[in-house]
């Protein structure tokens, strides 16, 4: 007799095993699952808070800041550029070459990096 129960409990078992998963993919399909933090959807709101956020705070800095912001006012052309008192008592600049008539920097750009020195 034991070994006819040993026989068919495997039968019993796998049988068992098809009804269980059989009523937890029931289960899973009527009851889902809230979405997972780690979805492309929930990256992409996040991605969007962080730059609401960000945004706030570069709009609140400038609203702070502001006037540091505003372009300061163009030189008199007529009156020749003075330097700061401590570049003044360095060496004297090298004159720049006749065709470059431009100033070196304007407020929307930045002056050109000094050209390498070569050896002789």
């Amino acid at each position: 007799m034991g070994d006819v129960l040993l026989a068919l409990s495997i039968p019993v078992l796998v049988f068992g095993g098809g009804i269980y998963a059989a009523c937890d993919c029931w289960w899973r399909r009527r009851h889902p699952a809230p979405p997972s933090p780690y979805t492309h959807r929930a990256a992409r709101l996040a991605e969007q808070d962080m730059l609401l956020l960000a945004e706030e705070i570069v709009d609140d800095a400038y609203a702070a800041l502001g006037p540091f912001y505003d372009a300061p006012a163009a030189p008199d052309p007529a009156e020749p550029p003075t330097e700061p008192a401590a570049l003044s008592s360095r060496s004297p600049r090298p004159s720049r070459s006749p065709r470059s008539s431009r100033p070196a920097s304007t407020p929307d750009r930045a002056p050109s990096p000094p050209a390498a020195v070569q050896k002789p």
